[in-house]
């Protein structure tokens, strides 16, 4: 396949853009440019790696524009800053390091000006989302100045510091979104009202960047096409913000996108829509304006790049998490070598856990990003033969990185195809990329040499008759049963044998949700796109307390426009032949359900340990190296397994 479109040069405003390929912000997680030396070198060669494949334009630098509070006050959540990245002391110093490496590949670079999260100024009183019940503080006519002039202030740094653009953020839940959405704005001054009151703002802040900047940067807007609030503006009102946006002859391109940050779809769409969803709605906006206008949303390969373009719906489309996954997208592309790059599966860890657990940066499929700084996956000091037992995740991607750096490695899998668990799991709707995943790994192995046994489940004897230099197990886990009255009863099914089509569930079926991630949801997801009646048990406040706000509503709002039922805070404790007994977990107050022709289990896996169980009791000498990881030590999900082989890959190298 060519890529006629994608590879096409533009103009942007003054900025010439190499092709029709843009990198939104998403650094922040991967390092702070403004914080250590160590953290700064982490965060550039992270984007230095995607400028060298041929990326056109990153929009990443971070623009936290001053949040001035009474003294003491604190904003809270993500987002909830008040001195800013422009009051860094070494603003200027961090991006022009940034922006020279990135011109150096050739690539431009531009930031954001953003007020977002926790602010806690608004327009009005109103609130944007039910999640967040915080009241605001409404916004007097001379903070709105000052801001104004801070957003001149933010834009002097800017130039100062050699970016070749500035976008101006009016969406996402942006204080300035929020004045442009009749839903949060019910002001009777100058600023609210009529759409040129609402905008009145955002105008300001554009006029007083555009008097700081001149004509040698680029000024653009990010916008919503729509707001999905009932109340909000719809996609006709949209169109008629991108020409009064327009018309301002302020602004050089538009930057369109979707979603809040917390509802369906969330704005980092995750894996339940479709690849280039809302495109349309992007091409709608291009044919009603002069401006170009970039499509952010579930660009999650060249190929839908090429087709959004090809189709008119954008002049330059943004690629994020594909870029995550797979940091040669282009040169692959280009080398007619696409099959080979790594697919985002659109689970979005790379979001969740930086910003909702707390953890490092890390992507499912790609344990290399972030890494960058330490250079090329190295080969090994001293090469030796490897044999990894489980042909999972973990294991899979163990054989790879241990075979791309020079071991000899074999893997062996019990069943009849590699993937483990996840080859389970692709069976439930929306997880057509993570097949797409195991597929890729799949060729990956191929192409690196790695030996694949399947249809062969290892023995302790067998492992030690072949002689390697190295042992890992990574035999995943068996489904755990949790003990309950009546578990054995014929009423029960396990999940995965419901999706695997080994068991038959009934019309109504009653789900005993023990996973605090996606498994139980999808489940549901399965069942329920089949007819099924279906009720979800949770012990926990709710459903997938490890999803972050940016993939749970979304399998949320496909759940309930089926009539998928939860209940929360209740423990199942018997099984009857047609129904279950709960016992709240607070009160321990218990109560009967009943009418459910099927109780199925979603409750999460046990470590099958037994083979390395048997290894590690053999006397000194037979193994010279014995490794566990992924389920098989302790059942987690595919980001977890994926960055165990990277660690233990490491390892193996010195």
């Amino acid at each position: 396949m060519t890529y006629p479109h994608v590879f096409q040069p533009v103009r942007i405003g003054p900025m010439r853009l190499r092709n029709r390929v843009m990198v939104p912000p998403h650094g922040s997680a991967i390092g702070d440019l403004w914080g250590t030396e160590e953290q700064a070198a982490r965060h550039i060669a992270y984007w230095r790696e995607r400028a060298r494949d041929g990326a056109s334009w990153f929009d990443g630098v971070r623009g936290r524009v001053l949040n001035p509070v009474v003294p003491g006050f604190e904003p809270h959540g993500y987002g909830a800053e008040t001195r800013g990245n422009y009051r860094s002391p070494n603003y200027v110093e961090r991006v022009q390091e940034l922006v020279s490496v990135l011109h150096r590949e050739g690539a431009v670079v531009t930031s954001q000006l953003t007020v977002i999260g926790g602010v806690p100024q608004a327009p009005s009183a109103r609130t944007s989302s039910p999640m967040h019940t915080s009241r605001p503080h409404v916004m007097r006519r001379d903070e709105i100045k000052g801001y104004v002039e801070e957003y001149r202030y933010s834009a002097s740094r800017a130039r100062q510091a050699g970016l070749d653009g500035i976008e101006l953020h009016l969406n996402h839940d942006d204080m300035l979104e929020w004045f442009l959405s009749p839903y949060t704005n019910d002001r009777d001054d100058e600023y609210g009202g009529s759409l040129e009151n609402r905008a009145r703002f955002a105008v300001e802040a554009l006029t007083a960047v555009r008097e700081e900047i001149g004509d040698g940067m680029a000024l653009g807007v990010r916008f919503n096409l729509r707001e999905e609030m009932p109340g909000g503006y719809d996609a006709d009102d949209g169109l008629v913000i991108a020409r009064y946006l327009e018309s301002t002859g302020l602004i050089d391109f538009l930057h369109t996108v979707i979603g809040s940050p917390w509802g369906d779809p969330s704005y980092i769409q995750p894996q339940f829509y479709r690849s280039a969803e809302w495109a349309d709605l992007a091409g709608r906006v291009r044919a009603a304006v002069a401006l170009p206008i970039v499509y952010t949303g579930r660009v999650n390969s060249v190929a839908v790049a090429e087709e959004v373009l090809a189709a008119g719906h954008a002049d330059v489309v943004g690629m994020a998490r594909a870029y995550i996954a797979e940091p040669r997208l282009l040169t692959k592309a280009r080398e007619g070598r696409a099959d080979e790059s790594r697919p985002c599966v659109g689970g979005n860890d790379c979001i969740s856990r930086a910003y909702v657990e707390r953890l490092p940066f890390g992507c499912a499929v790609n344990p290399h990003s972030s890494h960058e700084v330490e250079g090329p996956w190295g080969r090994a000091s001293r090469p030796r033969s490897l044999l990894v037992v489980g042909g999972g995740p973990a294991g899979m991607e163990l054989a790879g990185l241990a075979a791309e750096s020079g071991h000899a490695v074999e893997l062996w899998e019990a069943a009849d195809e590699l993937g483990g668990q996840l080859r389970i799991a692709a069976k439930a709707p929306s997880y057509e990329q993570y097949a797409r995943y195991l597929a890729w790994q799949a060729g990956r192995l191929d192409r690196a040499g790695v030996k694949v046994r399947l249809g062969h489940r290892a023995t302790a004897a067998d492992v030690t008759a072949v002689g390697a230099d190295i042992v890992a197990v990574a035999t995943g886990a068996t489904a755990y049963r949790p003990p309950i009255d009546g578990i054995g009863g014929p009423n029960v099914a396990d999940g995965r044998e419901i999706l695997t089509g080994a068991a038959t569930p009934g019309e109504r079926v009653l789900v005993i949700a023990q996973d605090d991630h996606l498994p139980p949801l999808s489940l549901a997801d399965h069942l329920s796109e089949r007819g099924h009646q279906v009720t979800l048990v949770y012990g926990t406040a709710q459903p997938g307390q490890l999803l972050g706000r940016y993939i749970l509503g979304g399998i949320l709002a496909r759940l309930h426009k089926r009539g998928v039922a939860f209940r929360q805070l209740e423990e199942v404790v018997a099984i009857h032949p047609d129904g279950v007994r709960v016992r709240n977990v607070y009160s321990l107050a218990t109560e009967d359900l009943r009418g459910f022709d099927t109780i199925a289990l979603s409750c999460g896996g046990d470590s099958d340990a037994a083979l390395f169980g048997e290894l590690r009791e053999l006397p000194p000498g037979r193994l010279p190296e014995l490794h566990v990881l992924g389920d098989a030590y302790a059942p987690r999900r595919l980001v977890n397994a994926t960055r165990q082989a990277y660690a233990l890959a490491r390892l193996l190298a010195e």
